[in-house]
C-alpha cells in the first residue's frame, strides 16, 4: 500500500565534492514492514540511490557499492518505532530527477 514518495531534482555535483543529497525525516512505525522503492526519470544523467538511516547507521540501499549491485526496492522491518531519514542521491554526483516511494508491506 502506496504511503509517501520522495521527489527529487538534483544539479551535478561538482568534482571531489559530496554528491548532492535530498534528505527526507519520517516516522516509523515498530513491528511494520515497509518498502523503499527508487525510480530515475529517463532524462536522468544519472542512476537514483535511496538509502534509508537510522540515526549514522544505514538500514538499507538500493545500491550495494561493494558489489556494484543495483536494486528497485528494499524492504525493512521496523525494530523500534522513532524517526528515520531517507537520502536519495545519484550516481557518481551526476544531475538527475527521480522520485522514491515508501509503501506498506504487513504488519509483524
Amino acid at each position: 500500500m502506496y504511503l509517501k514518495d520522495f521527489v527529487v531534482k538534483l544539479d551535478q555535483g561538482t568534482p571531489g565534492g559530496a554528491p548532492p543529497t535530498a534528505r527526507f525525516a519520517l516516522l516509523l512505525s515498530k513491528n511494520v514492514v515497509y518498502r523503499f522503492s527508487i525510480c530515475s526519470a529517463p532524462n536522468s544523467d544519472g542512476e537514483a540511490v535511496l538509502q534509508l538511516f537510522d540515526m549514522n547507521t544505514l538500514l538499507g540501499s538500493t545500491f550495494i557499492s561493494a558489489t556494484g549491485k543495483e536494486f528497485p526496492s528494499f524492504d525493512f522491518k521496523c525494530q523500534k518505532t522513532g524517526v528515520y531519514h531517507v537520502f536519495i542521491s545519484f550516481k557518481e554526483g551526476k544531475a538527475g530527477e527521480g522520485v522514491g516511494v515508501m509503501s506498506y508491506v504487513k504488519k509483524l
